[in-house]
């Protein structure tokens, strides 16, 4: 395992399950959705009300025991494929450095769909701790067309910027297709030792959707040494076996009261998820 995840999470410990919880962001300033629809009024500062909603989904994921947060501009969709507006960097930095200071766990950032320059710019600026790359090696047929991994590109940069933030990068990410053929495995191995990637993601076909077990499984085979993490349709039922087969993961929907995305996070299902993985 990488000693910078190591350092950020601490040595794997019974009782102690390494489970991340999702902020989703409201629609930000110049998204097809600005402002929120009850952040509309005119004596109310709309951004003002996102940054309140993401303080409380952050503060929530804490008190029910999870051990880091990642804060993702979710409800911007459709995104940009690789570069978002400069207004969306400025608001995203507001938003992380605000959960920064509300809570004492590490905290993460994903510009979506792939604006791994922007997610390291913010982490610079607000001490972010890591960072989530959905397509980092390869490239990935997309919503948004062709994605394509900048690793040389991310990894200079880091270097540039001094963040010693960790990269997540996801293995063949949900929402998309390998532009060519692609072994999980290979992928994997190639995000890992030459993309240089500190932790390894897997996911289904889409949000909230599960991973597959046997990927988990060959891929933990081939890189026994990699933080591998599982990023989607992790439930309470399934949670504790997932953990057997990963270092940890990441939960967003099922964490949102009545398990519905766009609504707050329940302290009362993270603790069951919490409890459930031990």
């Amino acid at each position: 395992m990488s000693s910078g995840f190591r350092a950020l999470f601490g040595a794997p410990a019974a009782g102690r399950p390494l489970l991340i919880g999702v902020v989703h962001l409201r629609p930000l300033p110049g998204s097809p959705g600005w402002p929120p629809a009850d952040a509309a009024r005119a004596d109310r500062d709309p951004l003002g009300a996102v940054l309140e909603a993401a303080v409380q989904d952050a503060r929530a994921l804490e008190a029910g025991g999870l051990r880091g947060v990642i804060v993702e501009n979710f409800f911007d969709a459709p995104f940009f494929a690789e570069q978002v507006p400069a207004v969306t960097v400025a608001a995203m930095a507001r938003c992380v450095a605000q959960v920064r200071r509300s809570v004492g766990l590490p905290v993460g950032v994903n510009v979506l769909r792939n604006d791994a320059a922007a997610a390291l710019g913010i982490a610079a600026a607000c001490g972010a701790d890591f960072i989530r790359v959905n397509v980092h090696c390869g490239a990935m047929v997309t919503d948004q067309g062709l994605v394509q991994g900048r690793a040389a590109e991310t990894l200079r940069l880091r270097r540039a910027l001094g963040t010693p933030a960790l990269i997540f990068a996801d293995v063949l990410v949900k929402h998309a297709s390998p532009a060519a053929p692609v072994d999980v495995v290979q992928a994997a191995e190639d995000t890992y030792h030459r993309g240089l990637a500190d932790a390894l993601l897997l996911t289904g076909a889409g949000t909230g959707k599960p991973a597959a077990p046997e990927d988990a499984a060959r891929v933990r085979a081939a890189l026994p040494e990699a933080p591998l993490l599982v990023a989607s349709g992790v439930t309470q039922e399934t949670v504790a076996a997932w953990l057997r087969a990963c270092d940890g993961a990441v939960v967003g929907t099922w964490l949102k009261q009545g398990g519905e995305l766009a609504r707050p996070v329940d302290v009362d299902r993270v603790r069951r998820l919490v409890a459930a993985a031990r």
